[in-house]
């Protein structure tokens, strides 16, 4: 037995019925529509002989759903909330840019993630992914579009571009520098607090980043009443802020925290220059408008007489 062919259903004329159910006026759903109220008395009846069942009734001179307008009508508001959300998500693709970010982990934690928004609300279409690494051979070199690392005087490639100096100085919360206890006057005092310690591990070997400051300044025997080592240097700083000892902070990546008064130099001028931060970007990216936006905002935030 042969069967019939199932009447195409109109795209228009559920968009009528779906107005005129959200109004529940054929007038009121023509106005938004922009068509004649005897269109959408049609497209609603021609639905109902193709469904074979009702979809209004008249209820004192207004309209009112019946069940199976009512279930029709759900379904045709879920449709249409998946056809405007996967819309929206397609022109979003088309309008949004992304930028790959690398950075070693000191420098995102507390130089660049406090400052991000301001980039990112002067842009608000791009998705900045930062990836935080102290390791650059982990960093995926082709998806990466911009990367900022430490280099020791004269290691920096040709291809970076100087971002601001990294300079090391002893920092502390105020409260240490306070107490008569323990004056932290000169750095041989250092002998009496707890000294919060970065370690890492390079080639194998151990290295404390307090070792060349403290022989800089002459103290290269210089025993602590205590120490304390971390080995990611936020949580270094994060202990200096929560009162724990010294650490030796690093310009400009305490610089907000100095200039907000939650951490202190306790001999601002006993400084020693370590290297810097550069910035280096991808060949491929480097012409992207985007890219250089980014650049040019780090090297303005660097330059920012604040400190962030």
């Amino acid at each position: 037995m042969e069967k019939h062919a199932r009447p195409r259903i109109s795209l228009d004329m559920l968009k009528g019925f779906e107005a005129a159910a959200r109004r529940l006026s054929f007038t009121l759903a023509a106005q938004e529509l922009f068509v004649t109220q005897s269109a959408i008395s049609r497209q609603v009846k021609t639905l109902e002989d193709q469904l074979g069942v009702p979809l209004f009734r008249r209820v004192n001179r207004g309209l009112q759903l019946t069940e199976a307008g009512l279930t029709l009508h759900a379904a045709v508001t879920a449709a249409s909330s998946l056809i405007d959300d996967a819309t929206e998500n397609l022109l979003g693709a088309q309008s949004r840019q992304s930028l790959t970010v690398a950075a070693a982990v000191p420098f995102a934690s507390l130089w660049l993630a406090p400052r991000l928004q301001r980039f990112t609300s002067a842009h608000p279409h791009c998705e900045i992914r930062v990836a935080a690494t102290n390791n650059p051979g982990e960093v995926d070199q082709a998806a990466t579009d911009v990367a900022i690392w430490h280099f020791r005087p004269g290691s920096a490639p040709a291809s970076a571009r100087r971002l601001a100096a990294d300079e090391v100085l002893p920092v502390c919360a105020p409260a240490l520098l306070k107490d008569r206890a323990r004056p932290l006057r000169t750095p041989a005092d250092l002998s009496h607090h707890v000294l919060l310690r970065y370690e890492t591990l390079i080639g194998g070997r151990r290295r404390v980043d307090w070792v060349r400051w403290l022989q800089s300044v002459g103290l290269g025997k210089l025993r602590p009443a205590g120490a304390c080592s971390f080995s990611h240097y936020d949580q270094v700083i994060q202990a200096a802020l929560d009162g724990a000892g010294v650490a030796l902070g690093r310009l400009p990546l305490v610089a907000r925290c100095l200039n907000a008064g939650v951490l202190v130099a306790p001999f601002p001028q006993a400084r020693v220059v370590t290297g810097a931060w550069h910035v280096v970007s991808a060949p491929a990216a480097s012409q992207r408008p985007l890219a250089k936006a980014f650049v040019e905002w780090l090297h303005a935030e660097a330059l920012r007489p604040d400190g962030g």
